[in-house]
C-alpha cells in the first residue's frame, strides 16, 4: 500500500492553522470536514481580518458549494464549526499574530498576499513552525519546495519550512503532461486556460487593477489575462523546459475551469489510444485523475475533488502526433483537496513517532521498453464508468 494511504501511525492529528479565510481558506476547512482524513488533520486556529459574523455567514452559506453540511456559529473569540471550537484572530501582518501562543504544526497560508521568501519568513520568525502556501510563490527560490501531489511528494523533507502546493492549473496540467511525456514523449505543448472569474476582477468596470483588461466587468466579457502556468509546469517538469507555452482567459462563470491542451507528441497515437491511457491512469490514481465520457458542461464539475478530469469525447489527434485535449477542474475544490493532501503527506515526514517516509505514487509506472509503450497504446482498454461528481477527497 502506498505510504500516503497508510493508516496514521501517530497518536494525535496534524494541527493546522489557516491564514486567510477567503475562497481557498473556507474551501480547505470545508474539504477537511468532508474528508475521510478529517481525524488526521485538525484546524486549531484561523487568522482573518474580517469580523466573526461575516466569517460565520460565509462559511454557512456558499454561493458556489452550497450550504455547509454542519453547524456554524459564533462563540467567544472564535467560531464553532461542526461542534468544534476554533479560535479566530484578526492580524493583518505575520508579526501581529499570536503564533507562538498556539500549539500547532503547520500554517496553511491561503490569503495569497505573501509571495516572497521575506514575507513568508516573517511567519516563521513570528512563531509558525512551517508554512504551506496556496500558490507557487513569486519564484521557485521563494519556497523550499513546490509539490504537485502525485508527482513529487517524495521531495518533501522534515527540515523544510516553506512549501508551495503550486496552483490549481498546475495541479491540473502537470499530471497529464507528465503521463504523456513518459509514455509518448512531448515535443511541445500549448495550453489555454479557460478560468472562472476571480476576485481581482470587478463586477462592473472600475479602477480595479493595473492590468487594464482586469478593469473590465468580470461578468460581461471573456477577459484575457497573464499567466505563469508555463513557468509553473517547467518548475515541476524541468525536462519540458523551453517546450511549454500558455495563455489564459477568464470566463464569466463563478467556478470550474478548463485547460485546452494542444501537444506535439513524439510517437503516433490515436484518440482511442490516448483515451485508453487516461482511463488506465484514472484507475491507478482515482483520487487525482478522472475521465468523463458524457456530454458534460462545466457546472457538472462543481465541487469535484480531482486534480484533472479528462473529457474523453473531446480528445482529437491530427496526423498521428498532434493531439488536442480538454481537461476540466474545479479550481477551488480540487485545489483545496490537494493542499490537504500535501499537508497530510508532509506530516508523515515530521510528526513523531516517525510516520512512513513520503513517497510519490506515479499515475502509471514508466514504460520499460518501446514494446511496453505499444502494448499500452494499442490495448482495447475499457473506459471507466461515467464520471460522478460526488464529493470527497
Amino acid at each position: 500500500m502506498p505510504a500516503d494511504r497508510l493508516e496514521p501511525a501517530v497518536s494525535r492529528p496534524l494541527r493546522i492553522a489557516i491564514n486567510g479565510y477567503g475562497r481557498i481558506g473556507r474551501c480547505v476547512l470545508r474539504a477537511l470536514m468532508e474528508s475521510p482524513y478529517r481525524d488526521r488533520l485538525q484546524v486549531v486556529a484561523i487568522n482573518e481580518p474580517a469580523d466573526l459574523e461575516s466569517m460565520a455567514y460565509l462559511t454557512r452559506f456558499d454561493s458556489t458549494h452550497g450550504i455547509f453540511p454542519g453547524t456554524v456559529r459564533v462563540v467567544e473569540d472564535g467560531l464553532e464549526i461542526a461542534g468544534r471550537a476554533i479560535p479566530v484572530f484578526h492580524a493583518r501582518e505575520p508579526a501581529d499574530g499570536p503564533w507562538e501562543q498556539l500549539e500547532f504544526d503547520l500554517l496553511l497560508e491561503c490569503s495569497g498576499a505573501f509571495s516572497t521568501r521575506d514575507h513568508l519568513q516573517a511567519f516563521l520568525d513570528a512563531g509558525c513552525p512551517r508554512v504551506l502556501v496556496s500558490h507557487p510563490g513569486k519564484s521557485a527560490a521563494d519556497v523550499d519546495c513546490t509539490i504537485v501531489h502525485g508527482i513529487n511528494d517524495d521531495e518533501l523533507r522534515a527540515d523544510q519550512r516553506i512549501v508551495s502546493a503550486a496552483s490549481c492549473t498546475t495541479n491540473a496540467a502537470v499530471p497529464i503532461l507528465d503521463l504523456l511525456e513518459r509514455r509518448l514523449g512531448v515535443d511541445g505543448a500549448f495550453l489555454t486556460t479557460l478560468h472562472s472569474v476571480m476576485n481581482d476582477q470587478p463586477m462592473i468596470d472600475g479602477y480595479h487593477h493595473t492590468d487594464l483588461r482586469r478593469t473590465r466587468s468580470a461578468m460581461q466579457s471573456i477577459v484575457p489575462v497573464a499567466t505563469g502556468l508555463a513557468q509553473g509546469i517547467e518548475r515541476m517538469l524541468p525536462g519540458l523546459a523551453g517546450r511549454i507555452q500558455a495563455k489564459a482567459v477568464r470566463v464569466p462563470i463563478l467556478n470550474v475551469s478548463a485547460i485546452d491542451l494542444a501537444v506535439n507528441l513524439r510517437q503516433d497515437t490515436s484518440p482511442e489510444a490516448l483515451n485508453a491511457l487516461f482511463a488506465e491512469a484514472a484507475r491507478h490514481r482515482p483520487d487525482l485523475i478522472a475521465c468523463a465520457d458524457q456530454p458534460h458542461a462545466s457546472v457538472d464539475f462543481n465541487h469535484d475533488p480531482h486534480s484533472a478530469v479528462v473529457d474523453l469525447g473531446q480528445t482529437r489527434v491530427n496526423q498521428g502526433r498532434f493531439a488536442n485535449l480538454l481537461i476540466w477542474f474545479d479550481n477551488e475544490w480540487g485545489f483545496a483537496n490537494r493542499m490537504l493532501d500535501v499537508a497530510r503527506v508532509w506530516a508523515d515526514c515530521f510528526l513523531p513517532p516517525g510516520r512512513p517516509e513520503a513517497k510519490t505514487v506515479p499515475l502509471l509506472g514508466a514504460p520499460r521498453s518501446e514494446g511496453d509503450v505499444s502494448s499500452v497504446l494499442t490495448a482495447a482498454a475499457s473506459v471507466p464508468e461515467p464520471f460522478s461528481s460526488s464529493p470527497g477527497v
